[in-house]
């Protein structure tokens, strides 16, 4: 059986009271809270740097999953684990040398992963599986929340799923497989099957009025998936 996690996206939160709505999300049966940092060079958008990261810190005991939508990488990789970074995920295209940065990341006493926009090929994993501890699937193009989940995103999850299991099959260990885009509960029990078991979702959580309400509707659609 597969552990599923739900990791809400600060990005949809509501920024003048960020740790409340830190607060709030984990009160009400979040596992991850989702940093999506974004640096208006690698994607059109910016969004939070290390300092955000720093003061949300204190106010969970939830692990902090950092999405670096930035290039270059590698310095603001470390400044996010100095920050209090649990988990850091960069994509290859914003690194020169996607081995070394994953390096950095696990030196620096965090889990590390890879993400692959709609358009990148599961083969850029090929030769870093011994240094993931994650893998996000975009299920939408990076750069803006709210945006709809992607239909062909399912097979590259499948395919991933498969990677993965095949992976540890022979190595051991653990690589988490995130989706991140459009996911909610209308979907998340597909998404689920298709092999995830990491979800971020952003406004179909920070969107509604009771977050426990919609967090315990996910939990129930996954229930029916089996692990």
């Amino acid at each position: 059986m597969r552990t599923f996690r739900i990791a809400p996206s600060i990005l949809s939160a509501d920024f003048a009271r960020l740790g409340q709505e830190v607060s709030d999300v984990v009160a009400a049966g979040a596992d991850i809270i989702h940093f999506d940092v974004m640096d208006n060079h690698y994607v059109p958008n910016l969004t939070m740097g290390p300092m955000f990261c720093e003061a949300i810190r204190p106010h969970t005991q939830a692990p902090i999953d950092v999405h670096l939508m930035v290039k270059p990488v590698d310095a603001l990789a470390a400044a996010f684990a100095k920050a209090g970074a649990d988990i850091i995920t960069f994509h290859p295209e914003g690194s020169e040398h996607v081995d070394r940065t994953l390096g950095l990341i696990k030196e620096a006493g965090c889990k590390a992963g890879l993400v692959l926009n709609p358009a990148t090929p599961l083969s850029c994993l090929d030769h870093v599986m011994d240094k993931l501890d994650m893998i996000l699937i975009m299920s939408v193009n990076p750069g803006f929340g709210g945006q709809s989940f992607i239909p062909h995103a399912l097979e590259k999850i499948r395919l991933a799923r498969q990677r993965i299991d095949e992976y540890t099959a022979k190595r051991g260990g653990e690589i988490w497989l995130e989706v991140d885009g459009g996911v909610k509960v209308d979907n998340i029990a597909q998404v689920a099957a298709a092999g995830a078991d990491t979800f971020v979702a952003g406004s179909a959580i920070y969107g509604q009025k009771d977050y426990k309400a919609v967090i315990d509707a996910m939990r129930a659609e996954l229930a029916r998936v089996q692990g």
